[in-house]
């Protein structure tokens, strides 16, 4: 029988915590944008989420959610494209404790928001910690054995499965029955948990430097890489900024496929699936507030399944670029769908919702799988966080059409 390996085991758990709370955050805001955006217009929720509708015979034109997915998605990607070329200086623990402090933040804005820019302020908040959270952790695994990045993929799948269905659960009224500013407070306990699994349960190897509470610390010094040993990370290079930009043209084959996944995953979830909506005969009962809230989880159940698959199966290169045909494809379908209402019953839009996040979940965990693999070892750390811009650019793409598709569609008159 072979001998269980503990500290393997450990850093496998600490990694997929680290993901689920990183990303928790990032769900959680989008799972509620349409309460967010709907209490800020001073909609009566009572007619909207605690009923379904009978008949629909008007599209409800509510505040696009993509709006949401801007302020969610912009910061981050703003992080993302900038840090990787200094970040190094910084120590990682300092990194982890902005972010829990700004997933924090973010809680308490929106939840005692009383203005739609204060909403969305909240919202950029999670958006900073959650993109410099990414490419930290990212960057991170380079200094453990390959179960870090598999531990991680699958952390961010749950966090979208687990934070999109609490959400659902804590809002729903016929579970529940809390109101928005309740289910948010209530998720102040993961910031807690992500501090927790950094600075007591990851044990951290020489490699990775370790600030004291003295702000003269709180600065990597130059050549630190040079003097210590890892058993899983070779010193990294010292790169000059041209250098940083050539390394990331080899891995654009590998961030291209996953933007344009990433592109059809959010124009369905953020650009159309707002304007798929059913009545009761054909929506299970559920009211249009609540389809929203239980399509984001099931395409999180998608994704979390997904994300967790590479240690049995990885996909072939083929494969990659195969996945983003299939997701627009699935796209245009969702299009066409919102325009003319031709799927006869919830149940099959809930079944392709399943797929996208199947689709959008293998796209991620194996590009960064082989990027791992790939690159040379003394690159590896910013390799990792470099790519990932890719589906960054792609989420604010989708994001920034999204918002004219939907008033777009709004004008179309209602299919009979």
């Amino acid at each position: 029988m072979k001998k269980i390996n503990w500290d393997t085991v450990r850093t496998a758990v600490a990694f997929f915590l680290l993901g689920l709370c990183n990303n928790y955050g990032y769900v959680i805001m989008l799972s509620a944008a349409e309460d967010i955006l709907s209490q800020q217009h001073g909609k009566n929720k009572t007619t909207t989420i605690d009923a379904c509708m009978p008949n629909i015979t008007v599209r409800e034109c509510k505040p696009p959610v993509a709006e949401v997915l801007v302020s969610d998605n912009l910061p981050s990607l703003l992080v993302k494209l900038s840090f990787p070329f200094f970040m190094d200086r910084f120590p990682f623990g300092l990194r982890v404790a902005v972010v829990c402090m700004l997933q924090a933040a973010s809680y308490f804005v929106v939840a005692f928001s009383v203005s739609i820019p204060m909403s969305l302020a909240g919202v950029v908040l999670v958006s900073l910690g959650g993109g410099l959270g990414e490419i930290t952790f990212l960057g991170l695994s380079a200094h453990y054995q390959r179960i870090a990045i598999a531990g991680w993929s699958s952390g961010t799948g749950m966090a979208g499965l687990l934070g999109s269905f609490s959400y659902a659960f804590l809002t729903e009224p016929h579970m529940a029955n809390l109101t928005p500013k309740v289910a948010l407070l209530i998720q102040l306990f993961i910031p807690v948990l992500f501090a927790f699994a950094y600075f007591i349960l990851l044990e951290k190897p020489e490699s990775v430097y370790s600030p004291s509470l003295s702000p003269k610390t709180w600065i990597v010094p130059k050549g630190y890489d040079d003097f210590v040993v890892s058993e899983h990370r070779v010193p990294q290079r010292q790169l000059t900024p041209w250098e940083r930009v050539q390394l990331i043209v080899p891995m654009l084959h590998l961030m291209i496929p996953l933007a344009f996944v990433y592109v059809g995953e959010y124009m369905i979830n953020q650009g159309m699936t707002q304007q798929i909506v059913f009545d009761c005969k054909h929506g299970f009962n559920l009211s249009l507030h609540s389809q929203y809230r239980w399509y984001q989880v099931l395409y999180q159940f998608g994704v979390f399944a997904s994300r967790s698959s590479i240690k049995l199966i990885e996909l072939p290169m083929w494969v990659l670029y195969l996945l983003p045909i299939l997701q627009l494809s699935n796209m245009l379908f969702f299009f066409f769908d919102a325009l003319y209402w031709f799927v006869p019953h919830i149940g099959i839009i809930f079944a392709l919702i399943v797929f996208e996040g199947l689709f959008g979940g293998s796209s991620y965990v194996n590009t960064f799988h082989k990027i791992h693999n790939k690159v040379a070892p003394d690159v590896r750390e910013y390799c990792l966080s470099a790519a990932s811009m890719g589906d960054s650019i792609g989420v604010n793409f989708a994001a920034g059409v999204s918002i004219p598709l939907h008033y777009w569609m709004c004008g179309r008159p209602a299919p009979r």
